[in-house]
């Protein structure tokens, strides 16, 4: 009899126990989901997402972007020549150094996701939730254009906010095709930007900033618009799982991306990697005489050259970047 009663006691605790857990376990989900949705977290969740995102995505694809920014800047000012190729400037920057030499400049392009990504894929958000209530509320859906506006104008105001961590990265990339005694040996991105600052002037912190806007634009009216409207119209037209659609607009918006922006981030690496020669004046005045000199001196298609490695390094950041956006707002929402 007495052990029936302490077994029917033992039974009753644990009861007990368990319905207080689930209880304080209820209370801990209620008060996280709570804290997401005040106003606060909702408005800045598009941003937080956003930088994260990006920052695991450029952590992925930064030796592709080291090699794309080498070919670029090869042949500067020349119109013939040997055309290098991904895997001449890998063997080039292997053989002069070791593997890790391929994450270059990791700590800025994380700082320029950390405010670049942020900034464009928040206010991104941002737009097309105010665009969303307003098309709602007049009894239509969201159009092209509208994503379009919404793209261009998030890409344009992000630019202007990321570009000194922009210009750092470029710096730091190619800094090791200089002589060894002209080399600044930028330690890290804080290094390169006070560096920048002293011996150039806080505004050339800005260097190359009128391409890098336009190329902002091009890059997300490619990427943001046409993942937007790739995602609706395969949702719209196929039964395919959520994955296959999230990963099937992603690879369409990373081609669109790589199309438009191509031209002004090859203009962009140019004004951003020179440098004052004897005579005290900078190769380039600006963007417009960027482009007329490369193509009176170089050719129109230079502006495409390494079309593939930019594609292989901006499709699938694209592609990290809007999946990892995608899931993280299926987790906040």
């Amino acid at each position: 009899m007495s052990n029936t009663v302490k077994q029917a006691a033992e039974a009753a605790r644990a009861r007990t126990n368990d319905v207080v857990n689930s209880a304080r376990n209820g209370s801990v989900a209620v008060a996280a989901s709570d804290f997401l949705h005040t106003p606060f977290m909702r408005a800045a969740l598009p941003f937080i997402n956003g930088g994260i995102s990006g920052m695991v995505a450029t952590t992925v694809i930064q030796p592709v972007d080291m090699i794309k920014v080498r070919i670029q800047l090869a042949g500067e000012g020349k119109a013939g020549g040997p055309k290098p190729t991904p895997l001449s400037v890998t063997r080039e920057i292997l053989a002069s150094g070791k593997a890790l030499d391929l994450y270059t400049g990791l700590s800025a392009g994380l700082l320029r996701q950390a405010v670049y990504t942020t900034a464009r894929l928040g206010f991104f958000d941002t737009f097309m939730a105010r665009l969303t209530r307003r098309a709602k509320d007049q009894g239509h859906a969201v159009g092209f254009a509208e994503r379009a506006t919404a793209g261009l104008s998030a890409g344009g105001l992000a630019a202007m906010i990321g570009n000194p961590a922009d210009l750092a990265l470029i710096r730091m990339q190619s800094d090791g095709l200089k002589p060894v005694a002209e080399r600044k040996n930028y330690r890290s991105v804080v290094d390169a930007l006070g560096s920048i600052a002293r011996s150039e002037g806080v505004a050339a912190l800005w260097a190359g900033a009128a391409p890098t806007v336009v190329r902002a634009m091009a890059l997300n009216f490619g990427q943001l618009a046409f993942f937007s409207e790739a995602k609706a119209q395969l949702k719209k037209r196929t039964s395919w799982e959520t994955n296959a659609v999230t990963l099937s607009a992603s690879a369409v918006a990373g081609f669109f991306a790589s199309f438009f922006s191509l031209p002004f981030d090859f203009v962009k690496t140019r004004l951003q990697k020179q440098s004052r020669g004897p005579d005290g004046k900078l190769p380039y005045k600006g963007m417009v005489d960027c482009f007329a000199k490369v193509a009176r001196q170089e050719g129109v298609m230079r502006f495409y050259r390494g079309f593939g490695t930019y594609y292989v390094r901006i499709a699938p950041h694209a592609m990290v970047t809007l999946i990892v956006a995608d899931y993280l707002g299926f987790l906040t929402k």
